[in-house]
Protein backbone atom coordinates (compact mmCIF):
# COMPACT_ATOMS: atom_id res chain seq x y z
CA UNK A 1 0.00 0.00 0.00
CA UNK A 2 2.83 2.36 0.87
CA UNK A 3 4.48 1.61 -2.48
CA UNK A 4 1.19 2.28 -4.33
CA UNK A 5 0.66 5.55 -2.47
CA UNK A 6 4.22 6.65 -3.29
CA UNK A 7 3.69 5.88 -6.96
CA UNK A 8 0.40 7.80 -7.01
CA UNK A 9 2.05 10.79 -5.29
CA UNK A 10 4.94 10.76 -7.78
CA UNK A 11 2.50 10.63 -10.70
CA UNK A 12 0.50 13.52 -9.23
CA UNK A 13 3.63 15.63 -8.77
CA UNK A 14 4.79 14.90 -12.32
CA UNK A 15 1.40 15.85 -13.73
CA UNK A 16 1.38 19.09 -11.74
CA UNK A 17 4.89 20.00 -12.89
CA UNK A 18 4.04 19.24 -16.52
CA UNK A 19 0.91 21.37 -16.33
CA UNK A 20 2.88 24.21 -14.80
CA UNK A 21 5.53 24.03 -17.51
CA UNK A 22 2.88 23.91 -20.23
CA UNK A 23 1.15 26.92 -18.72
CA UNK A 24 4.43 28.82 -18.50
CA UNK A 25 5.32 27.93 -22.10
CA UNK A 26 1.88 28.97 -23.36
CA UNK A 27 2.19 32.27 -21.52
CA UNK A 28 5.64 32.82 -23.03
CA UNK A 29 4.50 32.08 -26.58
CA UNK A 30 1.22 34.01 -26.41
CA UNK A 31 1.69 37.37 -28.13
CA UNK A 32 0.06 40.39 -26.49
CA UNK A 33 -2.58 42.30 -28.41
CA UNK A 34 -1.15 45.14 -30.47
CA UNK A 35 -2.79 48.57 -30.68
CA UNK A 36 -2.04 50.27 -33.99
CA UNK A 37 -2.62 53.97 -33.49
CA UNK A 38 -3.29 56.85 -35.86
CA UNK A 39 -4.64 60.36 -36.02
CA UNK A 40 -8.39 60.50 -36.70
CA UNK A 41 -8.04 61.62 -40.35
CA UNK A 42 -8.68 59.24 -43.25
CA UNK A 43 -5.06 59.13 -44.47
CA UNK A 44 -3.64 58.20 -41.07
CA UNK A 45 -6.39 55.64 -40.44
CA UNK A 46 -5.62 54.02 -43.80
CA UNK A 47 -1.93 53.63 -42.90
CA UNK A 48 -2.92 52.06 -39.57
CA UNK A 49 -5.31 49.72 -41.38
CA UNK A 50 -2.47 48.52 -43.64
CA UNK A 51 -0.35 47.49 -40.64
CA UNK A 52 -3.39 46.02 -38.88
CA UNK A 53 -4.04 43.87 -41.95
CA UNK A 54 -0.39 42.77 -41.93
CA UNK A 55 -0.59 41.66 -38.29
CA UNK A 56 -3.93 39.90 -38.85
CA UNK A 57 -2.48 38.07 -41.86
CA UNK A 58 0.08 36.54 -39.49
CA UNK A 59 -2.67 35.54 -37.08
CA UNK A 60 -1.97 38.16 -34.42
CA UNK A 61 -4.62 39.99 -32.42
CA UNK A 62 -4.52 43.71 -33.14
CA UNK A 63 -6.93 46.61 -33.00
CA UNK A 64 -6.99 50.22 -34.13
CA UNK A 65 -6.78 53.26 -31.87
CA UNK A 66 -7.05 56.94 -32.72
CA UNK A 67 -5.76 60.07 -31.00
CA UNK A 68 -5.10 63.67 -31.91
CA UNK A 69 -1.44 63.07 -31.01
CA UNK A 70 -0.70 59.39 -31.70
CA UNK A 71 3.04 59.89 -31.09
CA UNK A 72 2.31 60.92 -27.50
CA UNK A 73 0.25 57.75 -27.04
CA UNK A 74 3.12 55.71 -28.49
CA UNK A 75 5.58 57.40 -26.16
CA UNK A 76 3.35 56.62 -23.15
CA UNK A 77 2.82 53.00 -24.21
CA UNK A 78 -0.93 53.28 -24.89
CA UNK A 79 -0.27 52.56 -28.58
CA UNK A 80 2.08 49.78 -29.68
CA UNK A 81 2.58 50.76 -33.33
CA UNK A 82 2.06 54.09 -35.10
CA UNK A 83 2.65 54.25 -38.88
CA UNK A 84 3.94 57.60 -40.11
CA UNK A 85 6.09 59.32 -42.73
CA UNK A 86 9.80 59.68 -42.09
CA UNK A 87 10.22 63.36 -42.94
CA UNK A 88 7.21 64.49 -40.91
CA UNK A 89 8.44 62.60 -37.86
CA UNK A 90 11.91 64.06 -38.29
CA UNK A 91 10.60 67.62 -38.64
CA UNK A 92 8.49 67.20 -35.50
CA UNK A 93 11.49 65.95 -33.51
CA UNK A 94 14.27 67.95 -35.15
CA UNK A 95 12.83 70.92 -37.09
CA UNK A 96 16.24 72.18 -38.22
CA UNK A 97 17.21 68.88 -39.91
CA UNK A 98 18.34 69.54 -43.47
CA UNK A 99 18.87 66.00 -44.79
CA UNK A 100 16.84 65.13 -47.88
CA UNK A 101 17.42 61.59 -49.19
CA UNK A 102 15.27 58.71 -47.95
CA UNK A 103 18.17 56.90 -46.27
CA UNK A 104 19.53 60.06 -44.60
CA UNK A 105 16.10 61.13 -43.39
CA UNK A 106 15.43 57.66 -41.96
CA UNK A 107 18.77 57.44 -40.15
CA UNK A 108 18.46 60.95 -38.70
CA UNK A 109 14.87 60.27 -37.64
CA UNK A 110 15.88 57.04 -35.87
CA UNK A 111 18.58 58.86 -33.90
CA UNK A 112 16.05 61.52 -32.84
CA UNK A 113 13.33 59.13 -31.62
CA UNK A 114 12.51 59.27 -27.92
CA UNK A 115 13.77 56.53 -25.62
CA UNK A 116 11.47 53.53 -25.76
CA UNK A 117 10.40 54.11 -29.38
CA UNK A 118 11.98 52.34 -32.35
CA UNK A 119 11.44 52.37 -36.11
CA UNK A 120 10.75 49.41 -38.35
CA UNK A 121 11.74 49.13 -42.00
CA UNK A 122 10.69 52.08 -44.13
CA UNK A 123 9.03 51.51 -47.50
CA UNK A 124 11.52 52.71 -50.09
CA UNK A 125 8.85 52.59 -52.82
CA UNK A 126 5.98 54.15 -50.83
CA UNK A 127 6.26 57.88 -50.26
CA UNK A 128 4.09 60.96 -49.93
CA UNK A 129 6.59 63.79 -50.31
CA UNK A 130 5.85 67.26 -51.70
CA UNK A 131 5.91 67.36 -55.48
CA UNK A 132 5.55 70.15 -58.02
CA UNK A 133 3.02 69.58 -60.78
CA UNK A 134 3.23 71.37 -64.15
CA UNK A 135 1.51 71.26 -67.52
CA UNK A 136 2.76 69.30 -70.50
CA UNK A 137 3.65 72.60 -72.19
CA UNK A 138 6.04 73.43 -69.33
CA UNK A 139 7.66 69.99 -69.57
CA UNK A 140 8.27 70.53 -73.28
CA UNK A 141 9.62 74.04 -72.69
CA UNK A 142 11.97 72.81 -69.96
CA UNK A 143 13.10 69.79 -71.94
CA UNK A 144 12.00 67.13 -69.46
CA UNK A 145 10.02 66.29 -66.32
CA UNK A 146 12.91 66.30 -63.84
CA UNK A 147 12.72 68.57 -60.80
CA UNK A 148 16.40 69.40 -61.30
CA UNK A 149 15.37 71.64 -64.24
CA UNK A 150 13.40 74.00 -61.99
CA UNK A 151 16.34 76.04 -60.58
CA UNK A 152 17.27 77.00 -64.15
CA UNK A 153 13.84 78.62 -64.50
CA UNK A 154 13.66 80.13 -61.02
CA UNK A 155 13.20 83.72 -62.20
CA UNK A 156 9.55 84.50 -62.84
CA UNK A 157 8.14 81.34 -61.27
CA UNK A 158 4.55 81.56 -60.05
CA UNK A 159 3.77 78.67 -57.69
CA UNK A 160 0.46 77.80 -56.04
CA UNK A 161 -0.68 75.73 -53.09
CA UNK A 162 -3.89 74.76 -51.37
CA UNK A 163 -4.12 76.96 -48.27
CA UNK A 164 -2.22 75.41 -45.38
CA UNK A 165 0.01 73.14 -47.47
CA UNK A 166 3.51 72.88 -45.90
CA UNK A 167 5.49 73.68 -49.03
CA UNK A 168 9.31 73.63 -49.00
CA UNK A 169 10.72 77.17 -49.11
CA UNK A 170 13.31 76.24 -51.74
CA UNK A 171 14.16 73.66 -54.37
CA UNK A 172 17.91 73.32 -54.66
CA UNK A 173 19.38 76.75 -55.34
CA UNK A 174 15.97 78.22 -56.17
CA UNK A 175 14.31 80.04 -53.28
CA UNK A 176 10.66 80.04 -54.23
CA UNK A 177 8.66 83.27 -54.39
CA UNK A 178 5.62 83.98 -52.23
CA UNK A 179 3.07 81.27 -52.95
CA UNK A 180 -0.42 81.88 -54.28
CA UNK A 181 -3.03 80.16 -52.11
CA UNK A 182 -6.21 78.49 -53.33
CA UNK A 183 -9.10 77.09 -51.28
CA UNK A 184 -9.18 73.72 -53.08
CA UNK A 185 -7.21 71.47 -55.40
CA UNK A 186 -9.85 71.92 -58.08
CA UNK A 187 -9.20 75.66 -58.21
CA UNK A 188 -5.43 75.17 -57.86
CA UNK A 189 -5.19 72.84 -60.85
CA UNK A 190 -7.60 74.97 -62.88
CA UNK A 191 -5.28 77.98 -62.38
CA UNK A 192 -2.33 75.85 -63.47
CA UNK A 193 -4.10 74.78 -66.65
CA UNK A 194 -5.07 78.40 -67.32
CA UNK A 195 -1.38 79.40 -67.19
CA UNK A 196 -1.96 81.56 -64.12
CA UNK A 197 0.70 79.42 -62.39
CA UNK A 198 3.96 77.86 -63.50
CA UNK A 199 3.67 74.99 -61.01
CA UNK A 200 1.51 73.75 -58.13
CA UNK A 201 2.51 71.89 -54.97
CA UNK A 202 0.83 68.64 -53.99
CA UNK A 203 2.20 65.26 -52.81
CA UNK A 204 3.34 62.15 -54.64
CA UNK A 205 0.54 59.95 -53.23
CA UNK A 206 -2.21 62.49 -53.84
CA UNK A 207 -5.00 60.58 -55.65
CA UNK A 208 -6.40 63.86 -56.99
CA UNK A 209 -3.57 64.73 -59.41
CA UNK A 210 -5.23 65.08 -62.84
CA UNK A 211 -3.92 62.80 -65.55
CA UNK A 212 -3.17 65.66 -67.93
CA UNK A 213 -0.70 67.27 -65.51
CA UNK A 214 2.87 66.12 -64.90
CA UNK A 215 4.58 65.65 -61.52
CA UNK A 216 8.22 66.70 -61.66
CA UNK A 217 10.36 63.72 -60.64
CA UNK A 218 12.92 64.24 -57.90
CA UNK A 219 16.21 62.51 -58.62
CA UNK A 220 19.59 62.02 -56.98
CA UNK A 221 20.73 63.98 -55.15
CA UNK A 222 17.25 64.68 -53.81
CA UNK A 223 15.98 68.26 -53.81
CA UNK A 224 12.91 67.68 -51.60
CA UNK A 225 12.97 65.95 -48.21
CA UNK A 226 11.89 62.30 -48.25
CA UNK A 227 8.55 61.19 -46.80
CA UNK A 228 8.54 57.39 -46.76
CA UNK A 229 6.01 55.21 -44.95
CA UNK A 230 7.51 53.83 -41.72
CA UNK A 231 6.13 51.94 -38.70
CA UNK A 232 7.18 53.27 -35.29
CA UNK A 233 6.74 50.91 -32.35
CA UNK A 234 7.34 50.49 -28.64
CA UNK A 235 10.65 48.83 -27.87
CA UNK A 236 10.32 45.30 -26.46
CA UNK A 237 6.54 45.34 -27.01
CA UNK A 238 6.50 43.19 -30.17
CA UNK A 239 7.53 39.59 -30.66
CA UNK A 240 9.95 38.77 -33.46
CA UNK A 241 7.09 37.48 -35.62
CA UNK A 242 5.00 40.61 -35.01
CA UNK A 243 7.93 42.79 -35.98
CA UNK A 244 8.45 40.66 -39.07
CA UNK A 245 4.79 41.19 -40.03
CA UNK A 246 4.99 44.98 -39.91
CA UNK A 247 8.43 45.08 -41.55
CA UNK A 248 7.24 43.04 -44.53
CA UNK A 249 4.90 45.88 -45.53
CA UNK A 250 8.01 47.81 -46.63
CA UNK A 251 8.73 45.31 -49.37
CA UNK A 252 5.20 45.31 -50.80
CA UNK A 253 3.69 48.79 -50.50
CA UNK A 254 4.36 51.39 -53.18
CA UNK A 255 3.23 54.95 -53.91
CA UNK A 256 0.78 53.96 -56.64
CA UNK A 257 -0.97 51.48 -54.34
CA UNK A 258 -1.11 54.05 -51.54
CA UNK A 259 -2.65 56.63 -53.88
CA UNK A 260 -5.18 54.08 -55.17
CA UNK A 261 -6.22 53.11 -51.64
CA UNK A 262 -6.56 56.78 -50.71
CA UNK A 263 -8.80 57.24 -53.76
CA UNK A 264 -11.06 54.43 -52.56
CA UNK A 265 -11.24 55.80 -49.01
CA UNK A 266 -11.98 59.31 -50.34
CA UNK A 267 -14.87 57.71 -52.23
CA UNK A 268 -16.37 56.44 -48.99
CA UNK A 269 -14.81 52.98 -48.61
CA UNK A 270 -13.85 51.71 -45.15
CA UNK A 271 -10.05 51.97 -44.65
CA UNK A 272 -9.81 48.51 -43.08
CA UNK A 273 -11.75 46.92 -45.95
CA UNK A 274 -9.56 48.72 -48.49
CA UNK A 275 -6.32 47.70 -46.72
CA UNK A 276 -7.52 44.12 -46.35
CA UNK A 277 -8.33 43.94 -50.05
CA UNK A 278 -4.93 45.31 -51.00
CA UNK A 279 -3.12 42.81 -48.77
CA UNK A 280 -5.17 39.93 -50.16
CA UNK A 281 -3.75 40.85 -53.57
CA UNK A 282 -0.25 41.34 -52.16
CA UNK A 283 0.19 38.64 -49.49
CA UNK A 284 3.14 38.93 -47.14
CA UNK A 285 5.78 36.28 -46.71
CA UNK A 286 5.75 35.21 -50.36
Amino acid sequence: MRRLAALLLAALLATTLMAGCASETAGHDAAPEVVVGSAPDAGSMLLAAIYLAALHSYGFGARAGTAVDPMAKLDSGEFTVVPAFTGRVLQALQPDASVLSDAQVYRTMVSALPEGVAAGDYATSAEDKPVLVVTGATVRAWGGNGLSALPKHCDGLVVGIVAGFPAPPAVGSCRLPALREFPSETELFAALRAAQLTAAWTTTADPGIPGDLVALADGKPALVQAENVVPLYRRNALTERQLLAINEVAGVLDTAALADMRRQVAGGADPQVVAGGWLADHPLGR
